[in-house]
């Protein structure tokens, strides 16, 4: 019988990336993210899927970032009973940023109420903290190579994708199908995690194309980051460092103690790490040695790199302190979040810095930082910007288009079919162009909501 692809997220935009397989009476779900962004792809997560959750058999998951697994609670709210399939390391993290995520929803919707912003009365969160917990209990780990059932007669196995701690490629097997789902490739010389396993014999890819259209810069992280924070120490300043809580927290923080080490930095540079979710990732580490490129002795000197910042109260005290130190904190295109009373703070003097650690998508606060802009608005307020805008080029998760054609000509055979996904339109297009130029395979940009038969 034949085997159904559908397309629910993660096809023509960055986030959302849900593919929902169904085969012989079966649905099964790779990925389960949400929307996240503009107000119209947001809007997506309040429309009802095309099936009940009750409907969805059993749910693979790559990774742990929201845009993969943030869905889950309200799927298992409304009525989704089966298995969660994930690595370890997937499962611990969701662990972490599921609940942090209904708690986020609670707090919007609150702030909505309190302020009468809302057209809903009352407002209410797409989920809440308890969901999450609740959807925790449904998990199931696996392995990396380990290859499982995550339904009768259907096979997955786990390889890595060395993009964050518990990233995984997933190769399914069914109805006579191999059908590998890339889920988000790391870079192969990412300071953390290791590079992604080779991809295994396919009939059918999807790939995800996040920087398909794009280089990464030949530079490393802590040639761009070490003459900044020398810059910063000697003149006394506070570097604020928006960051994202799971993997570029921990990269920042792993480059400074080496830039300490090697004595390129004053080993007395104070820094902090303001975000709770932060440190609890970072914590981790030590539970998956093996699974990343640090030794105990590393993970142990990233614990001890800076002081953990966990209470509202711990953070405000940090306003209190004088330069010069380096406050990282969520979130990490300074869209919101401690990050942002840090930067009302600090923005306005020369002395000081802001140091951002990756893509800023448009329209983000973080964006205008990038673009040069004097002024942001900050709590209703504009704030000044006269501190440093340092932009590092070499701190991203993402391969590039350069290493995603390289993950793609190291298969075995050529698959009958790619699909590029996980992307905005002009990445995912220049990524197909260069399959089916280079490769000479078949390659599509599917629709959202299409549905593609193998």
């Amino acid at each position: 019988m034949d085997v159904k692809i559908t397309f629910l997220g993660g096809s023509g935009t960055v986030t959302g990336s849900k593919y929902l397989v169904r085969h012989n009476g079966k649905s099964l779900l790779v990925d389960c993210g949400l929307f996240q962004g503009y107000k119209q792809l947001r809007l997506r997560n309040w429309q009802p899927l095309p099936l009940s959750p009750s409907q969805v058999d059993a749910v693979l998951l790559t990774h742990a970032h929201l845009d993969h697994s943030g869905y889950l609670p309200l799927l298992a709210r409304d009525g989704f009973k089966g298995p969660v399939h994930a690595t370890t390391g997937t499962r611990d993290l969701c662990a972490i940023l599921l609940p942090d995520s209904g708690h986020l929803q609670e707090e919007d919707a609150a702030f909505l109420n309190r302020h009468k912003l809302s057209s809903h009365a009352p407002a209410l969160p797409l989920y809440t903290k308890l969901d999450a917990q609740h959807c925790l209990q449904q998990f199931k780990a696996h392995r990396l190579h380990e290859r499982f059932e995550p339904l009768p007669g259907w096979h997955a196995t786990f390889s890595n994708a060395g993009h964050i701690l518990g990233a995984a490629s997933v190769l399914l097997e069914v109805g006579g199908r191999r059908i590998l789902f890339s889920g988000d490739l790391g870079r192969p010389d990412d300071m953390l995690m290791n590079p992604p396993d080779a991809p295994p014999q396919a009939d059918a890819v999807l790939i995800e194309s996040t920087y398909g259209d794009r280089e990464h810069p030949p530079e490393d992280l802590l040639s761009e980051l070490g003459p900044a924070l020398a810059r910063l120490a000697a003149r006394g300043g506070v570097a604020v460092v928006p960051v994202f809580a799971v993997g570029r927290a921990q990269v920042v923080l792993h480059a400074i103690g080496l830039l300490k080490a090697q004595g390129l930095i004053p080993a007395s540079l104070k820094v902090f790490l303001d975000s709770p979710m932060a440190v609890s990732t970072t914590g981790l580490y030590q539970h998956h040695l093996g699974e990343h490129r640090l030794n105990a002795r590393e993970v142990n000197a990233l614990e001890h790199g800076a002081t953990m910042v966990q209470t509202p109260e711990q953070s405000k005290g940090l306003a209190r302190l004088h330069g010069p130190m380096v406050i990282l904190a969520a979130s990490g295109m300074a869209t919101g979040g401690r990050v942002l009373h840090h930067l009302a703070l600090h923005a306005g003097d020369h002395r000081n810095m802001i140091i951002l650690t990756g893509h800023q998508a448009p329209g983000t606060r973080g964006a205008r930082l990038a673009d040069g802009e004097k002024s942001v608005r900050i709590h209703g307020q504009d704030v000044a910007v006269r501190a440093e805008v340092v932009k590092l080029n070499s701190a991203s998760a993402h391969a590039d288009g350069n290493q995603l054609m390289a993950w793609l000509r190291s298969m075995d055979h050529a698959p009958g079919h790619v699909w590029v996904v996980h992307g905005e339109m002009n990445a995912a297009d220049h990524l197909r162009q260069r399959i089916s130029h280079e490769l000479r395979w078949q390659a599509d940009v599917p629709e959202h909501g299409s549905t593609v038969t193998l």
